[in-house]
Protein backbone atom coordinates (compact mmCIF):
# COMPACT_ATOMS: atom_id res chain seq x y z
CA UNK A 1 0.00 0.00 0.00
CA UNK A 2 2.89 2.47 0.76
CA UNK A 3 4.14 1.44 -2.41
CA UNK A 4 1.56 1.88 -4.21
CA UNK A 5 0.72 5.45 -2.50
CA UNK A 6 4.62 6.63 -3.11
CA UNK A 7 4.47 5.78 -6.88
CA UNK A 8 0.94 7.26 -7.48
CA UNK A 9 2.41 10.59 -6.18
CA UNK A 10 5.37 10.25 -8.03
CA UNK A 11 2.88 10.11 -11.11
CA UNK A 12 1.04 12.66 -9.73
CA UNK A 13 4.05 15.13 -9.12
CA UNK A 14 4.96 14.59 -13.05
CA UNK A 15 1.70 15.07 -14.53
CA UNK A 16 1.65 17.92 -12.71
CA UNK A 17 4.47 19.54 -14.66
CA UNK A 18 2.69 19.33 -17.80
CA UNK A 19 -0.53 19.53 -16.31
CA UNK A 20 -3.65 22.46 -17.92
CA UNK A 21 -5.12 24.58 -15.10
CA UNK A 22 -8.00 22.55 -15.20
CA UNK A 23 -6.54 19.32 -14.64
CA UNK A 24 -3.85 20.96 -12.61
CA UNK A 25 -6.21 21.44 -9.59
CA UNK A 26 -7.45 18.04 -9.42
CA UNK A 27 -3.77 16.61 -9.41
CA UNK A 28 -2.80 19.22 -6.96
CA UNK A 29 -6.14 17.91 -4.79
CA UNK A 30 -4.51 14.42 -5.09
CA UNK A 31 -0.88 15.24 -4.20
CA UNK A 32 -2.40 16.45 -1.09
CA UNK A 33 -4.84 13.70 -0.05
CA UNK A 34 -1.46 11.19 -0.86
CA UNK A 35 0.97 13.49 1.21
CA UNK A 36 -1.45 13.81 4.25
CA UNK A 37 -1.98 10.30 4.17
CA UNK A 38 2.16 9.61 3.89
CA UNK A 39 2.18 11.81 6.90
CA UNK A 40 0.82 9.57 9.59
CA UNK A 41 2.14 6.37 8.68
CA UNK A 42 1.58 3.19 11.20
CA UNK A 43 4.68 1.48 12.45
CA UNK A 44 3.77 -1.53 10.08
CA UNK A 45 3.46 1.57 6.94
CA UNK A 46 6.72 2.70 8.33
CA UNK A 47 8.98 -0.57 7.61
CA UNK A 48 7.08 -0.73 4.10
CA UNK A 49 8.55 2.69 3.82
CA UNK A 50 12.32 1.59 4.73
CA UNK A 51 12.03 -1.07 2.34
CA UNK A 52 11.33 1.35 -0.80
CA UNK A 53 13.38 0.57 -3.47
CA UNK A 54 13.90 3.78 -4.74
CA UNK A 55 15.22 5.31 -1.31
CA UNK A 56 19.54 5.86 -1.53
CA UNK A 57 21.57 3.23 -1.48
CA UNK A 58 24.75 3.62 0.79
CA UNK A 59 26.67 4.46 -2.52
CA UNK A 60 24.67 7.84 -2.50
CA UNK A 61 25.33 8.60 0.42
CA UNK A 62 29.24 8.09 0.40
CA UNK A 63 29.12 9.84 -2.26
CA UNK A 64 27.35 13.15 -1.16
CA UNK A 65 29.31 13.27 2.39
CA UNK A 66 32.66 12.15 1.39
CA UNK A 67 35.21 12.76 -1.03
CA UNK A 68 38.16 10.38 -2.27
CA UNK A 69 36.44 7.16 -1.11
CA UNK A 70 39.02 4.59 -1.51
CA UNK A 71 37.13 0.72 -1.76
CA UNK A 72 38.75 -2.01 0.31
CA UNK A 73 37.65 -5.51 -0.60
CA UNK A 74 37.97 -9.24 0.96
CA UNK A 75 38.72 -10.63 4.63
CA UNK A 76 42.21 -11.84 3.87
CA UNK A 77 40.97 -15.42 4.31
CA UNK A 78 38.36 -16.41 2.21
CA UNK A 79 36.68 -14.37 -0.77
CA UNK A 80 35.03 -10.58 -0.78
CA UNK A 81 31.47 -10.03 -0.16
CA UNK A 82 30.23 -7.13 -1.40
CA UNK A 83 27.01 -7.18 0.33
CA UNK A 84 28.97 -4.94 2.65
CA UNK A 85 31.16 -1.64 1.33
CA UNK A 86 33.81 -0.64 3.38
CA UNK A 87 36.57 1.60 2.41
CA UNK A 88 38.50 5.22 3.51
CA UNK A 89 37.47 8.46 2.67
CA UNK A 90 37.29 11.96 3.88
CA UNK A 91 34.36 13.37 5.78
CA UNK A 92 35.09 17.77 5.75
CA UNK A 93 38.93 16.95 4.80
CA UNK A 94 38.81 14.46 7.90
CA UNK A 95 40.21 10.69 7.37
CA UNK A 96 37.07 8.59 8.16
CA UNK A 97 36.70 4.76 7.57
CA UNK A 98 32.97 4.30 6.40
CA UNK A 99 31.50 0.53 6.47
CA UNK A 100 28.06 0.11 5.21
CA UNK A 101 25.19 -2.66 4.11
CA UNK A 102 25.14 -2.75 0.27
CA UNK A 103 21.66 -4.11 -1.66
CA UNK A 104 22.28 -3.07 -5.11
CA UNK A 105 20.34 -1.01 -7.26
CA UNK A 106 18.95 -3.36 -10.05
CA UNK A 107 18.43 -7.30 -10.08
CA UNK A 108 21.68 -8.45 -11.31
CA UNK A 109 23.17 -5.51 -8.11
CA UNK A 110 20.55 -7.20 -5.89
CA UNK A 111 21.56 -11.09 -6.23
CA UNK A 112 25.20 -9.92 -6.31
CA UNK A 113 25.08 -8.53 -3.15
CA UNK A 114 22.58 -11.12 -1.61
CA UNK A 115 19.78 -8.31 -1.69
CA UNK A 116 21.67 -6.53 1.48
CA UNK A 117 22.43 -9.77 3.46
CA UNK A 118 25.87 -9.90 4.53
CA UNK A 119 27.61 -13.78 5.04
CA UNK A 120 30.51 -14.07 7.42
CA UNK A 121 33.26 -12.84 5.04
CA UNK A 122 31.58 -9.36 5.00
CA UNK A 123 31.42 -8.85 8.69
CA UNK A 124 35.11 -10.26 8.99
CA UNK A 125 35.91 -7.75 5.93
CA UNK A 126 34.22 -5.07 8.23
CA UNK A 127 35.90 -5.85 11.06
CA UNK A 128 39.17 -6.05 9.19
CA UNK A 129 38.22 -2.05 8.50
CA UNK A 130 37.67 -1.30 11.62
CA UNK A 131 40.95 -2.29 13.42
CA UNK A 132 42.55 -0.63 10.95
CA UNK A 133 40.49 2.46 11.51
CA UNK A 134 41.68 2.07 15.24
CA UNK A 135 45.23 1.51 14.03
CA UNK A 136 45.27 4.82 11.71
CA UNK A 137 42.83 6.77 14.47
CA UNK A 138 40.45 7.14 12.21
CA UNK A 139 36.91 8.15 12.87
CA UNK A 140 34.18 5.01 12.00
CA UNK A 141 30.61 5.60 10.30
CA UNK A 142 28.25 3.38 9.54
CA UNK A 143 25.30 3.05 7.61
CA UNK A 144 22.97 0.47 8.43
CA UNK A 145 20.27 -0.83 5.72
CA UNK A 146 19.46 -4.43 5.72
CA UNK A 147 16.73 -7.21 6.11
CA UNK A 148 19.23 -9.19 8.24
CA UNK A 149 22.68 -11.94 8.12
CA UNK A 150 22.58 -14.03 5.16
CA UNK A 151 20.81 -17.07 7.12
CA UNK A 152 21.43 -20.36 4.72
CA UNK A 153 23.33 -23.27 5.63
CA UNK A 154 26.58 -22.38 4.18
CA UNK A 155 26.81 -19.14 6.14
CA UNK A 156 26.44 -21.06 9.36
CA UNK A 157 28.48 -23.85 8.84
CA UNK A 158 31.41 -20.67 8.45
CA UNK A 159 30.70 -19.76 11.72
CA UNK A 160 27.92 -16.88 10.90
CA UNK A 161 26.81 -15.93 14.44
CA UNK A 162 30.94 -16.26 15.92
CA UNK A 163 31.68 -13.32 13.09
CA UNK A 164 28.79 -11.31 14.86
CA UNK A 165 29.09 -11.85 17.72
CA UNK A 166 33.22 -10.72 17.04
CA UNK A 167 32.25 -7.74 15.82
CA UNK A 168 30.49 -6.88 18.86
CA UNK A 169 32.83 -7.80 21.54
CA UNK A 170 35.75 -5.45 18.63
CA UNK A 171 33.37 -2.62 18.24
CA UNK A 172 32.56 -2.05 21.84
CA UNK A 173 36.12 -1.80 22.63
CA UNK A 174 37.64 0.17 19.67
CA UNK A 175 39.37 3.81 20.71
CA UNK A 176 38.17 5.53 18.39
CA UNK A 177 34.70 7.20 17.58
CA UNK A 178 32.03 4.92 16.11
CA UNK A 179 29.03 6.45 14.65
CA UNK A 180 26.21 4.34 13.56
CA UNK A 181 23.14 5.50 10.67
CA UNK A 182 20.42 3.24 9.71
CA UNK A 183 18.97 4.44 6.84
CA UNK A 184 16.39 2.20 6.16
CA UNK A 185 16.34 -1.70 7.49
CA UNK A 186 18.01 -2.53 10.30
CA UNK A 187 17.00 -5.81 11.24
CA UNK A 188 18.54 -8.33 13.89
CA UNK A 189 22.21 -9.53 14.50
CA UNK A 190 22.93 -8.08 10.60
CA UNK A 191 22.60 -4.70 11.35
CA UNK A 192 23.51 -4.71 14.77
CA UNK A 193 26.87 -5.95 13.51
CA UNK A 194 27.52 -2.57 12.58
CA UNK A 195 25.52 -0.85 15.01
CA UNK A 196 27.88 -0.91 18.26
CA UNK A 197 28.38 2.79 17.71
CA UNK A 198 28.85 5.64 20.50
CA UNK A 199 26.22 7.32 18.65
CA UNK A 200 22.92 5.88 17.11
CA UNK A 201 21.07 7.71 14.43
CA UNK A 202 18.60 6.77 12.43
CA UNK A 203 16.10 8.64 9.08
CA UNK A 204 12.56 9.35 10.55
CA UNK A 205 11.37 6.12 8.54
CA UNK A 206 13.65 3.53 9.23
CA UNK A 207 13.18 1.18 11.54
CA UNK A 208 15.80 -0.78 14.01
CA UNK A 209 14.79 -4.27 15.95
CA UNK A 210 15.80 -7.82 17.11
CA UNK A 211 13.96 -9.38 14.40
CA UNK A 212 12.35 -8.58 11.22
CA UNK A 213 8.51 -8.07 11.69
CA UNK A 214 7.53 -11.09 9.65
CA UNK A 215 10.11 -13.07 11.73
CA UNK A 216 9.12 -12.24 14.83
CA UNK A 217 4.90 -12.71 13.53
CA UNK A 218 6.12 -16.23 12.76
CA UNK A 219 7.72 -16.87 16.27
CA UNK A 220 5.12 -15.53 18.70
CA UNK A 221 2.28 -16.29 16.23
CA UNK A 222 2.85 -19.07 14.13
CA UNK A 223 2.18 -16.53 11.56
CA UNK A 224 4.13 -14.12 9.43
CA UNK A 225 0.81 -12.33 8.63
CA UNK A 226 0.72 -10.80 11.58
CA UNK A 227 3.29 -8.31 10.48
CA UNK A 228 1.15 -5.31 12.02
CA UNK A 229 1.34 -6.71 15.18
CA UNK A 230 4.36 -7.46 15.30
CA UNK A 231 5.91 -3.57 14.43
CA UNK A 232 3.72 -2.40 17.33
CA UNK A 233 5.02 -5.07 19.70
CA UNK A 234 8.68 -4.34 18.88
CA UNK A 235 8.91 -0.66 18.99
CA UNK A 236 10.78 -0.25 16.15
CA UNK A 237 10.47 3.03 14.78
CA UNK A 238 12.97 5.64 15.10
CA UNK A 239 10.65 7.42 17.23
CA UNK A 240 9.77 4.36 19.71
CA UNK A 241 13.59 4.05 19.99
CA UNK A 242 14.52 7.63 20.78
CA UNK A 243 11.85 7.24 23.48
CA UNK A 244 13.60 4.19 25.24
CA UNK A 245 17.27 5.46 24.74
CA UNK A 246 18.32 3.11 21.81
CA UNK A 247 18.89 5.78 19.17
CA UNK A 248 20.35 9.47 19.92
CA UNK A 249 18.93 11.08 17.23
CA UNK A 250 16.12 11.01 14.32
CA UNK A 251 17.19 12.97 11.38
CA UNK A 252 14.30 14.04 9.59
CA UNK A 253 12.93 12.42 5.53
CA UNK A 254 10.49 14.43 3.24
CA UNK A 255 6.83 13.37 3.55
CA UNK A 256 6.87 10.56 1.05
CA UNK A 257 10.38 9.34 1.98
CA UNK A 258 13.79 10.68 1.62
CA UNK A 259 13.94 10.25 -2.32
CA UNK A 260 11.24 12.90 -2.46
CA UNK A 261 14.36 15.23 -1.38
CA UNK A 262 17.33 13.82 -1.05
CA UNK A 263 19.75 16.25 -1.12
CA UNK A 264 17.95 17.28 1.89
CA UNK A 265 18.26 14.21 4.29
CA UNK A 266 21.88 14.35 2.63
CA UNK A 267 22.51 17.69 4.44
CA UNK A 268 20.60 16.77 7.66
CA UNK A 269 23.33 13.75 7.82
CA UNK A 270 25.85 16.10 7.12
CA UNK A 271 25.07 18.19 10.25
CA UNK A 272 24.40 15.84 12.53
CA UNK A 273 27.86 13.50 11.73
CA UNK A 274 29.82 16.87 12.42
CA UNK A 275 28.22 17.60 15.72
CA UNK A 276 28.82 13.72 17.00
CA UNK A 277 31.87 14.35 15.70
CA UNK A 278 32.69 17.22 17.00
CA UNK A 279 31.74 16.00 20.50
CA UNK A 280 33.40 12.51 20.24
CA UNK A 281 36.85 13.28 18.90
CA UNK A 282 38.28 15.83 21.49
CA UNK A 283 37.43 12.71 23.99
CA UNK A 284 40.16 10.77 25.39
CA UNK A 285 39.94 7.13 24.77
CA UNK A 286 39.08 5.62 28.22
CA UNK A 287 36.20 8.43 28.67
CA UNK A 288 34.54 7.81 25.26
CA UNK A 289 34.88 3.68 25.98
CA UNK A 290 33.26 4.35 29.22
CA UNK A 291 30.72 6.56 27.83
CA UNK A 292 29.69 3.55 25.30
CA UNK A 293 29.59 1.10 27.91
CA UNK A 294 27.43 3.66 30.33
CA UNK A 295 25.18 4.25 27.25
CA UNK A 296 24.61 0.38 26.73
CA UNK A 297 24.07 -0.59 30.37
CA UNK A 298 21.39 1.66 31.00
CA UNK A 299 19.33 0.99 27.45
CA UNK A 300 15.95 -0.80 28.69
CA UNK A 301 16.13 0.84 32.64
CA UNK A 302 13.61 3.54 31.89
Amino acid sequence: MVKTMIRELETVERALTTATPDEAAALRARRDALLESLSRLTPEQKVLMARYPGRPKIEAYIDALCSDFFVQRGDRQAREDPSILGGIALFHGRPVTVIGHRKGSNLEENMACNFGMPGREAYRKALRLMKQAEKFHRPVITFIDTPGAYPGLEAEERGQGEAIARNLAEMSRLHVPVIAIVTGEGSSGGALALGLADRIMMLENAYYAVVSPEGCASILWKDPKKRAEACAALRLTAQDLLACGVIDGIIPEPVGGVQRDAAAVFAAIDRALCEALRALAPMDDRARLAARYAKYRKIGLA
